[in-house]
């Protein structure tokens, strides 16, 4: 049994995104939670199973899975026939699952900080800066359209998300502006959004 745990206009909207892209939703039953928000609203939800209570959460048979990537990784391998991965073990799939871990590990973290106003030498020396991710974005794109060349897949929804919410940090390369509206115009997106924009106002 898979339960995905979700809180409307928050990370977990990616996941939410990903099960209408795979055509899954029948398969997987949707938990509504609340959450602390970055303006103060919300609070933890005691149904919630992520051990920090955020989203999103998946529970398959007991087990408590977190981090995008990681939940995007399992469901698109529970489920390769929707073609949002490459075939599991194949050589594309490794650069998928890296370009996952590149989103956990560094794109994430130096958005972040380039909003925070954070800058200190080790943080370059550990995760590069801003910059030089939209660099390694635009030269995937270039051999494109989307990340892994001809096809859109998971990893263009991970790696796209931090400019879907935060158009100002969106890099200005006509490229990889052009991308990210590719990625926001697709009709899964948009069932989400408006789903969680109903979900806000109740």
């Amino acid at each position: 049994m898979l339960t995905l745990f979700h809180s409307p206009q928050s990370r977990s909207s990616a996941i939410m995104t990903l099960v209408e892209e795979m055509g899954i939703a029948d398969k997987i039953d949707i938990r509504i939670v609340t959450i602390p928000r970055i303006d103060g609203s919300g609070q933890r939800d005691p149904a919630n199973p992520h051990p920090e209570g955020k989203v999103p959460a998946l529970v398959h048979d007991g087990r408590v899975i977190t981090e995008r990537a990681a939940i995007i990784l399992h469901l698109t391998t529970l489920f390769p026939e929707s073609g949002l991965a490459p075939k599991v073990g194949s050589p594309d799939w490794g650069a998928f699952a890296g370009w996952l871990a590149w989103y956990q590990g560094v794109l994430e973290p130096v958005v972040i900080f380039e909003g925070a106003g954070l800058n200190h030498p080790w943080l370059d020396a550990t995760f590069r800066d801003h910059k030089q991710a939209a660099a390694r974005l635009r030269t995937a794109l270039e051999r494109g359209p989307w990340i892994l060349g001809d096809s859109y897949s998971a990893a263009d929804l991970l790696l796209h998300a931090p400019y879907a919410w935060f158009a100002e940090a969106t890099p200005d390369d006509p490229m990889i502006r052009d991308w990210v509206e590719r990625c926001k115009a697709r009709p899964a997106r948009a069932r989400v959004m408006e789903a969680d924009a109903a979900r806000m106002a109740a």
